[in-house]
């Protein structure tokens, strides 16, 4: 009886230190934004709401759309992204969008200044890679640059990268004379290669992904979650 109860208690001790490592629980950054992505990114649940859209036979017009918001805020990220290159090169004229519902793959051009295609001299990476691989890393921390539209918190375009199973950044800089490439996959856990080559021509930069069908409404990318049915 007496060792019935001793391996009844040692059960409950371990039962007990169990819990309290699973209550007590340390993540690191990537791991708690894809544990608790309503804390960065908005709702993944899909609500209707009204909202402002583009048809192709009405043109704009307000009405009942479903769509999950932490989608929509990803996307926004790197439209974001696009529209602030204006602010740094006034000779931008173009921003393409293409959402390819068939092979889940958006993708965000501007023909705008292309990014330094250099290594950065403190963090020892190429500056496409840090600013779109690499948490916590901006160029807004600067509070006198002039900025109109987004954020500087140091997530912005890394969070449609962790959200995405397919991350490619693409851009092609007149000052460095060279282009950059680079794919991160599964939730930004895995980086490719960088690929670089000698340039001379029109700078731009293009962004492509495909986002986690995890966190998108009924499993699969629609037009309409972007607010518009014509891209």
């Amino acid at each position: 009886i007496d060792t019935d109860i001793m391996q009844t208690s040692q059960k409950m001790s371990n039962s007990k230190r169990l819990s309290v490592e699973r209550i007590y629980q340390k993540k690191t950054q990537l791991e708690h934004i894809l544990l608790r992505p309503d804390s960065y990114i908005g709702s993944v649940e899909p609500v209707t709401q009204q909202m402002w859209v583009y048809d192709v036979d009405v043109g704009l017009n307000c009405r009942d759309v479903t769509f999950v918001p932490g989608l929509y805020k990803i996307f926004d990220e790197i439209l974001v992204n696009a529209a602030d290159n204006k602010q740094r090169d006034k000779s931008m004229s173009c921003i393409k969008v293409n959402i390819d519902v068939e092979n889940n793959t958006i993708s965000v051009w501007n023909n705008g200044k292309g990014i330094p295609v250099v290594e950065h001299k403190v963090e020892k990476v190429y500056v496409p890679a840090l600013i779109f691989g690499q948490l916590l890393t901006s160029s807004n921390y600067d509070d006198e640059q002039k900025k109109v539209t987004g954020g500087r918190n140091g997530y912005g375009a890394k969070l449609c990268n962790i959200f995405s199973t397919k991350f490619t950044v693409e851009t092609a800089c007149k000052e460095s004379r060279k282009t950059f490439k680079q794919t991160w996959y599964d939730n930004m856990g895995r980086a490719g290669d960088t690929n670089i080559k000698a340039f001379d021509g029109e700078e731009f930069t293009c962004i492509t992904f495909k986002p986690d069908l995890k966190f998108s409404y009924r499993g699969k990318l629609e037009r309409i979650m972007f607010c518009n049915t014509a891209i």
